[in-house]
């Protein structure tokens, strides 16, 4: 959603001068069957739906009636500095920030959605800027095994980031259907999977699942990716990570159980004001908690949230409501704490998560 705030004669100037330069700012239709999500043009929810289709009137609303909170210049952050690796089934989380983790579990490094950019923007000079440095920095990071990539919103696709890691580490990056072309095109080379296709990675399979969300990066190529979560289905119990989703009814969530207990889930609790324009594509921490328990996870672990001002809500607002929601739902802190920037949640087994602070 970020890219939304470049403002209408920005983007203007920037698809302008793509255009001269000959990048299409609509690649077309992927080259797949129909499908109950794929129309041959677009893709869509299961069954058709769309989410978070606004007409003209509704963003000139959202843009014109805004009154976002006051957030900070910037957060102090101290970095840390994780481990080359971590065997066996123990989970090391440690928050990078925004969608941004890094997974450490089965001797295997993942991360999540990364983004190391200063801008989640088509252009460096405006849009959506990063107030809160990265939890690891990225010369810190060990060598990445795999990137799982939700879709192609700003703020969660970072070519700039992906071509870092690409060159450094080559490791397998997959993305939902739609994506790879345009990596391609940045020399990064990605795997492709459209809902309910897995592969394996190590000791681990990884399936992309279905979520409440869209995609685009130029509003002409509105939907003509893919968007996903990702199960992480281990030995010992699975990891769940949403991407970026609304609530919707909960189905889609409930769904996840079927690939067995779910021993952490990564889910976003930030960007959901105001309700009106953002119920539909981002869940709040009320939502997340609710969400929690529709996947059965033992251990939450809040994301999407004080790194990028890109809703109106304050830069605290989600850890404050989260804590609020987990206290009505009866449910102890610390079994789904908002991290901040650095700090890390080890999980060494599935009925004893502990909260670490920043290493």
């Amino acid at each position: 959603m970020g890219w939304l705030r470049t403002g209408v004669v920005g983007l203007g100037l920037v698809a302008g001068g793509l255009l001269l330069a000959g990048m299409a700012l609509d690649p077309g239709p992927v080259d797949r069957p129909v499908s109950d999500h794929f129309d041959g043009e677009r893709f869509s929810l299961p069954g058709g739906a769309q989410i978070g289709e606004k007409d003209f009137a509704q963003l000139i609303r959202w843009q014109t009636t805004r009154q976002p909170a006051p957030w900070p210049e910037a957060v102090p952050v101290t970095p840390a500095v994780p481990a080359a690796r971590v065997a066996g089934a123990d989970i090391v989380a440690t928050m990078v920030g925004h969608a941004t983790v890094l997974v450490q579990t089965e001797g295997l490094n993942i991360l999540t959605d990364p983004v190391w950019s200063a801008r989640v923007s088509p252009v460096g000079f405006a849009g959506p800027k990063r107030v809160t440095a990265p939890g690891i920095e990225f010369g810190s990071l060990p060598k990445i095994d795999l990137v799982l990539v939700s879709h192609g919103h700003w703020d969660h696709l970072d070519v700039e980031t992906l071509k870092r890691l690409w060159d450094r580490d080559r490791p397998l990056i997959l993305v939902p259907l739609g994506h790879g072309r345009m990596l391609a095109d940045a020399g990064i080379t990605a795997k492709e999977l459209d809902w309910d296709e897995r592969v394996a990675v190590g000791a681990l399979t990884v399936v992309a699942e279905p979520v409440y969300h869209w995609t685009s990066r130029w509003f002409l190529d509105r939907n003509r990716a893919l968007w996903a979560g990702w199960t992480l289905i281990a030995p010992a119990g699975n990891i769940y990570f949403a991407g970026d989703t609304g609530y919707g009814d909960g189905a889609l969530f409930r769904a996840v159980r079927r690939h067995g207990p779910v021993r952490l889930a990564l889910l976003p609790v930030g960007a959901y004001e105001p309700r009106w324009f953002m119920a539909e594509q981002h869940m709040d921490p009320a939502e997340a908690v609710k969400t929690l328990a529709d996947v059965g996870a033992a251990q939450g672990l809040g994301l999407h949230w004080g790194t990028f001002q890109l809703t109106d809500e304050a830069w605290d607002a989600p850890r404050k409501d989260l804590a609020a929601a987990l206290g009505t739902a009866g449910i102890a802190a610390d079994r789904f704490p908002a991290l901040l920037a650095g700090e890390t949640l080890r999980v060494p087994s599935p009925a004893e998560p502990v909260r670490m602070a920043a290493e």
